[in-house]
């Protein structure tokens, strides 16, 4: 993995949470030193969550700026889950303390208010630090989230599935109903849509 080259301060950035049935969508930019390295970065779904905390430690040191933002499962709802990941990324971008000179878009499209040039990178995780390292942030910042939000709604195994449309929250959602973080333009359920 490496850096992608243009010679400009890059920012990678990546999303977590698009396929969930609930909560926010989480987005990351990172902009690390041009001769960064880091052996153990990595796509974070291809970490366990005791490397991905441990890198998140890393990242957080390491990087010269970075940024986090989210867009809400209303906005979701409002905007479609593409735009709401827009979004979150454009909101991560604002937030870094560096003004990035290119983006590094994990995914093959992006739309944008702001006046910055980006690449689209298809699986960039994997690809290139920046965004290896902005995918560990926003997966982790997540994972944080509905762990939190699983406190109130234990039934659901958000501590266990995030949010994922796993057999255990499919269930859940039959039996209790749906919960007021739940996407409600998502199909819940298989032949069950609320729209």
């Amino acid at each position: 993995m490496s850096s992608y080259g243009t010679g400009l301060t890059e920012a990678g950035c990546d999303e977590a949470g698009r396929g969930c049935l609930a909560g926010p969508v989480f987005a990351a930019a990172v902009i690390f030193p041009s001769d960064y390295h880091n052996n153990l970065l990595n796509d974070s779904k291809k970490l366990s969550p005791q490397k991905r905390a441990i890198l998140r430690l890393q990242i957080v040191r390491d990087a010269i700026a970075y940024g986090i933002g989210e867009a809400s499962h209303q906005e979701i709802d409002a905007i479609n889950i593409l735009k709401a990941s827009w979004l979150a990324m454009e909101r991560a971008i604002k937030k870094l303390e560096i003004a990035p000179e290119v983006l590094l878009i994990d995914g093959n499209r992006f739309k944008t208010s702001l006046d910055i040039p980006y690449h689209c990178i298809v699986k960039g995780d994997g690809k290139l630090l920046s965004i290896a390292a902005a995918s560990i942030l926003a997966k982790t910042e997540r994972d944080d989230f509905m762990q939190f939000l699983h406190k109130e709604y234990p039934y659901y195994g958000w501590d266990q599935n995030k949010g994922y449309p796993t057999e255990t929250h499919r269930k859940a959602i039959i039996k209790y109903g749906i919960s007021p973080w739940h996407r409600k333009s998502f199909q819940l359920y298989p032949q069950l849509t609320l729209f």
